[in-house]
């Protein structure tokens, strides 16, 4: 089986695109949901439908802080190659494909599936300083680490 290449110069740029992608959607959502705001009668018929409007622009505006906080984070993953797993790194194991950069979850890049993780993440915490060949078990699955970039 051969090995697969990856550049992390385009791994982070995907990462960042995704981000800015759900700001986009975010913003449409929120827009939308002020407009509509705006548009309901200002009647004591329609208060439950104000309160219920209110309280989803609420949840859109933390959403979009969370996002923008990911943005911000991600201007601190740096691209240099790594031999211990850290911020930026992408840590290669036996079971999965491990971006130690900002809380995304599970995307597929290059045909291939990884996920995106907060460096506070109790994944990232287990492998951090560890190298190519170290072991590890969290939630009793064992991984092996074939490779840090």
């Amino acid at each position: 089986m051969q090995k697969a290449v990856y550049n992390k110069n385009e791994l982070r740029t995907y990462v960042q695109e995704m981000l800015s992608g759900k700001v986009k959607t975010l913003e449409f959502y929120l827009n939308f949901t002020l407009e509509a705001s705006r548009d309901i009668k200002k009647t004591s018929k329609y208060d439950s439908i104000r309160e219920e409007i209110q309280s989803e622009i609420y949840h859109l505006d933390r959403q979009m802080a969370a996002l923008k906080s990911m943005q911000r984070e991600m201007q601190r993953v740096l691209n240099k190659g790594t031999v211990a797993a850290g911020v930026g790194s992408l840590v290669i194991t036996n079971k999965a494909r491990f971006y130690i950069s900002v809380s995304v979850g599970e995307f597929f890049f290059e045909g291939d599936r990884f996920y995106a993780i907060s460096e506070k993440s109790p994944m990232a915490q287990i492998m951090k300083g560890k190298k190519a060949g170290d072991e590890f078990t969290l939630n009793n699955i064992h991984q092996r680490i074939e490779e840090v970039l």
